[in-house]
């Protein structure tokens, strides 16, 4: 109950300030840059990566980003810059 009441105070005082979501709700920022680079922030952490997956923890669940060739050029504890084609970034839930 009190994590529910948490959020609902949180997005009130988002939409009633005219705060930025990611900042407030604690939500992953996703940058892309044509489909050769990915700018991730508010991660929580890496999962796994190979030359064509990458998969990150996130509030609320996971962010999987599939292609080719990755390399990841930054990585940061909360933000990541990862390199190569880009196919799919999909967002799962827990």
């Amino acid at each position: 109950m009190a994590k529910k009441w948490s959020q609902y105070v949180r997005k009130w005082m988002t939409q009633k300030m005219d705060l930025p979501q990611d900042v407030m709700m604690d939500l992953p920022r996703i940058t892309m840059i044509g489909h050769v680079h990915i700018y991730i922030e508010n991660h929580r952490g890496l999962l796994a990566f190979s030359d064509g997956e990458v998969r990150l923890m996130i509030k609320g669940g996971q962010l999987l980003v599939k292609g080719k060739a990755f390399v990841i050029k930054t990585i940061l504890p909360e933000e990541i810059l990862l390199e190569g084609k880009i196919d799919q970034v999909i967002y799962i839930n827990e």
